[in-house]
């Protein structure tokens, strides 16, 4: 009876000595584990800090972007409303250059007509003058002779139709029927006859500057059918004389206003090469290229205002020519190839 308590207090001590070694490794663990928990909450708490951190800069990022979008978007608007200003600007340019054109071809057009004026009235004073000096050439001739002139012996031999002897009276010329005609009828014819003056001299046919003044009139009036006859009258009566070259011109606006497009460029050609220094050398070119334009032909008629810009540079026509190659896209001098 006594060796079972004893064994009973023997196993009690094992166990208390077993619980004694395993209490500290299982200490040890919850030490670690508590340890690990305490790392992993700091980790979440950092991870947290850098999500809320990561958040407020994708927000400041998205209003940054969102500034700049709006930035974007306004300087599209000003751009577009700078694009409309200067489209404007340019038409109104254009306008004004082909207003202030179609003025310098007016001008141009009453100098030609103010020339052919000052021409008419310069050939008709010549002509006055010519027709004053016949007339004083013919008053020279019947002025009237001396009184007396000297015979050979020195002595004045009197010319006064008193003292000279009476005139011989022709002797009487039968008519038609036998009965004669009066002698003083002869006289008189004589006298007539002698007394009639002088033959005014033929007038010289006018230059062509009337007939270019009365084309422009009618040119003027849109008198078009007649004024392309008087115009081509002018150049087959004086192909050489500077207003041929001024007809070649209206006869191409004429052609030009027509529709008639490949007529008209071979009338501005007539001008560019048989009168090239003549003033409406400019505007032919001008008009060429327009007309160039209108055919289909875009190479040839921007060639056309480039040579107008290389010869004419000052001109108003170059001014056209040029907004009108940049109103187009093109270049106003060619690119040279690399």
């Amino acid at each position: 009876m006594i060796k079972i308590p004893a064994l009973r207090n023997t196993r009690f001590a094992c166990a208390l000595l077993v619980l004694a070694l395993a209490a500290p490794p299982a200490f040890a663990v919850n030490k670690d584990m508590v340890q690990l928990q305490t790392q992993v909450q700091e980790l979440q708490t950092a991870v947290a800090r850098l999500q809320q951190s990561n958040d407020e800069r994708m927000g400041v990022l998205k209003d940054l972007v969102q500034q700049n979008s709006d930035s974007v978007n306004k300087m599209s608007v000003a751009v577009d409303a700078l694009q409309q200003q200067m489209r404007a600007q340019h038409d109104s340019t254009n306008a004004k250059l082909d207003q202030f054109s179609g003025q310098v071809q007016t001008l141009s057009d009453s100098l030609d007509e103010v020339k052919a004026r000052l021409n008419n009235l310069d050939k008709a004073l010549q002509s006055i003058q010519d027709q004053q000096q016949s007339i004083n050439a013919a008053l020279q001739n019947l002025a009237p002779t001396p009184a007396a002139a000297p015979d050979a012996t020195g002595a004045a031999i009197p010319t006064d139709s008193s003292t000279l002897p009476p005139p011989i009276q022709p002797a009487p010329i039968a008519g038609k029927k036998g009965k004669p005609l009066a002698a003083a009828s002869l006289a008189n014819t004589t006298d007539a006859s002698a007394s009639l003056p002088a033959p005014a001299p033929r007038l010289v046919a006018p230059a062509p500057s009337a007939l270019y003044k009365t084309a422009l009139s009618d040119y003027m009036a849109a008198h078009y059918p007649l004024a392309s006859t008087e115009f081509a009258e002018i150049i087959r009566s004086s192909p050489a004389d500077p207003l041929a070259g001024n007809s070649f011109y209206y006869l191409g606006e004429i052609d030009f206003r027509s529709g008639k497009y490949a007529t008209a460029i071979k009338d501005y050609d007539h001008v560019l090469e048989q009168f090239p220094n003549n003033p409406k050398a400019p505007v032919s070119h001008l008009h060429k290229g327009m007309a160039l334009f209108e055919t289909g032909k875009r190479e040839a008629g921007i060639s056309e205002l480039r040579a107008l810009i290389t010869r004419f540079p000052n001109s108003p026509e170059a001014a056209q020519a040029r907004s009108k190659l940049t109103g187009m896209g093109a270049a106003v001098t060619p690119k040279r190839p690399n």
